[in-house]
């Protein structure tokens, strides 16, 4: 159940009750009570995001997209958007945006993870609230125009690939599995 607020409101309510990174978490509370454009692609001193690590158990993989501009291999993310009710609905939006996978579920209980990065550009900072998804039977997946590849990896081949901030959200999905 979503309680009536804001996109803000509901980041606040989700990192209050994330349990561990207590330092990161606190910080990210702050930025938000700081700043009251903090959801938002414009606040030039950094932002909240939303991403999902896409799952398929049963394999032992993972979907991850080779992302156009940074060039690096990521889960799926990006920003959230005024018609996104929830951070976790815009990780899932953002999932099946970036995945073309209709139908995916997030894995219950909340982020998994936080990872706070600095960006090129205007704004300095993302402040990622990251869950996993799973993907439904049968998925198939589409690249985006946000994408230069979209390829599924083992658990294992994860580290050979991404940096240290995918493969902690690896080890985190499989320790929630």
């Amino acid at each position: 159940m979503t309680l009536p607020g804001t996109l803000q409101d509901d980041a606040v309510r989700v990192l209050e009750t994330h349990r561990g990174q207590d330092a990161l978490r606190r910080s990210y509370l702050d930025h938000l009570s700081a700043h009251p454009d903090g959801m938002w692609k414009s606040c030039g001193s950094g932002h909240l995001t939303a991403s999902a690590l896409v799952l398929a158990p049963e394999r032992g993989q993972v979907l991850l997209t080779l992302h156009r501009k940074l060039r690096m291999w990521l889960q799926m993310g990006g920003h959230c958007e005024p018609g996104d009710a929830t951070v976790a609905g815009a990780a899932l939006r953002e999932a099946a945006e970036e995945s073309g996978i209709e139908g995916l579920e997030l894995l219950p209980g909340g982020p998994l993870r936080l990872d706070r990065h600095s960006i090129p550009g205007p704004c300095t900072q993302h402040f990622d609230v990251q869950y996993a998804a799973l993907v439904p039977p049968g998925a198939v997946e589409l690249i985006s125009d946000e994408s230069l590849d979209l390829r599924w990896f083992a658990y294992d081949d994860v580290a050979g690939v991404a940096d240290v901030s995918v493969q902690r959200l690896v080890d985190a999905a499989r320790a929630a599995l």
